[in-house]
């Protein structure tokens, strides 16, 4: 799941960064079966099917992962984004008075996206709480995401596109971070791309080209995310 997220081929050291993930037992969320029979043979029934976390780049600064994925971010920005807006990611993602957190919401295509709605509210709770008692990943000040998108592959996606060329977000409530973001690009992993979203499943499908989109938003945000959030996956 972890290595998808960037690219397939992303050069990010993923054990290192799922260490960290699993260390922070005090945020975070893991969707897995409610009840496994303890005389049941199936090992799938204690399967994980997805996971959400925050990891907090500026208090971890120096550790290998966290610098590839700055770099990889940095990286991709230079290719598709202004001069401006290379320098106002540049600066934030280094400015160790602002922390910026990577968020990680990660689920197997068929889980429903309600489920989205308790476990970010989960998520927020346990960041006030860790703050609270000054625990890591408690205080950001920037919450830094990298989807995964696709777009009809008859279809170029630029850098920047108006709202209505929007591309297809896997995880759908992940656009309304899009909606939030002071900065936001695109970058192309078609080259290396993952068989869950690319290509197509019938030939009467159209085919897809896989996409990761960028979105850094101020933490301050979050309620007008959760809002939408609540508007739209409230069962």
């Amino acid at each position: 799941m972890l290595g998808c997220r960037c690219g397939v081929k992303a050069h990010v050291n993923t054990s290192e960064l799922t260490d960290v993930i699993i260390q922070q037992n005090h945020i975070g969320s893991v969707i897995r079966q409610a009840e496994v029979p303890d005389d049941s043979d199936n090992e799938d029934l204690d399967e994980v099917f997805g996971f959400i976390s925050i990891i907090n780049l500026t208090d971890r600064k120096g550790m290998e992962c966290v610098e590839q994925i700055k770099e990889l971010v940095l990286g991709q920005c230079e290719k598709v984004c202004s001069a401006a807006v290379q320098e106002q990611l540049h600066q934030v993602l280094e400015d160790t008075s602002q922390s910026v957190g990577l968020l990680l919401s990660e689920r197997f295509i068929n889980v429903p996206p309600q489920i989205a709605l308790p476990l970010y509210t989960q998520l927020l709770e346990e960041m006030s709480e860790a703050q609270r008692t000054n625990k890591p990943s408690g205080k950001c000040h920037y919450c830094l995401l990298i989807s995964k998108t696709c777009q009809e592959a008859k279809k170029s996606i630029p850098a920047r596109v108006p709202a209505k060329e929007l591309p297809m977000f896997v995880n759908a409530e992940e656009e309304f971070f899009y909606e939030q973001a002071v900065v936001k690009f695109h970058y192309s992993v078609q080259e290396e791309a993952d068989s869950c979203h690319s290509g197509r499943w019938s030939f009467d499908d159209v085919p897809m080209k896989p996409f990761r989109t960028v979105c850094l938003v101020p933490m301050e945000r979050m309620p007008a995310i959760m809002d939408k959030l609540k508007d739209y996956l409230t069962i």
